[in-house]
């Protein structure tokens, strides 16, 4: 089993993550921290960890100071960012102190799940030992390129899916289909569809507005606005 520390300064978020994991075959969660200090503590007293759910805002310190000290400390314990910092300075600092993953909130199961999957696929890659040729070392990193939402329906277009996501992360309030296609100029068939799918995947969350008369408006709001 690969044991796993939850880091998140929300304890529900922790929860729900830590519920992912256990849900991810060959995965098993070893602890739950909700700062910075309890982080470096359990690092410290359990018995073995393979890798850390890492949240960058945290009350006493950010996730990337932990992980600085984590390898100053000597652990080499593997890091996958789990947040909501989704500023390129972040990401960048993210890669250069060694954090395999980066995984933007908020995300579906799905998007968790590719993450560990990868992870778990480096590993057996990895236990082999030995030396690798060319293809081989290529093999290695390319499994590290795993999809962030592999669960994409055929027929539905990464670069429309993101468009969607962006005109709703924006958005001040619920848009309907029609305001979403006004913003993007995507047609209002094209809109509701993958308004439709952000809302199945738990991203986006529907809301009713009734009006005078008639069947209630479908407004959609990004997760983290609900």
């Amino acid at each position: 089993m690969i044991e796993v520390l939850v880091v998140d300064d929300d304890t529900r978020v922790a929860q729900v993550n830590a519920a992912y994991v256990e849900k991810v075959p060959g995965f098993h969660v070893a602890g739950e921290a909700y700062n910075a200090a309890d982080a470096l503590r359990q690092l410290e007293a359990l018995p073995r960890l393979d890798l850390v759910l890492m949240d960058h805002y945290l009350p006493d310190e950010t996730g990337l100071a932990v992980v600085q000290e984590m390898r100053r400390r000597g652990h080499q314990t593997d890091v996958i960012m789990v947040t909501a910092a989704r500023d390129v300075a972040t990401v960048q600092a993210a890669m250069r102190h060694g954090a395999l993953q980066y995984l933007v909130k908020p995300f579906a199961f799905a998007g968790l799940r590719a993450k560990l999957e990868a992870y778990a696929e480096l590993r057996r890659r990895l236990d082999g030992g030995g030396e690798a040729e060319q293809a081989e070392v290529d093999r290695i990193f390319g499994v590290l390129s795993a999809p962030s939402d592999p669960g994409l329906p055929k027929g539905h277009s990464p670069t429309t899916a993101e468009l969607v996501r962006q005109a709703l992360m924006n958005a001040e309030g619920p848009l309907s289909a029609q305001e979403l296609a006004d913003r993007t100029g995507l047609s209002r068939q094209t809109a509701q569809r993958y308004l439709k799918l952000l809302e199945r995947t738990g991203r986006a969350r529907l809301t009713l507005k009734y009006g005078d008369a008639g069947r209630p408006e479908h407004r959609y709001v990004w997760a983290t606005r609900a």
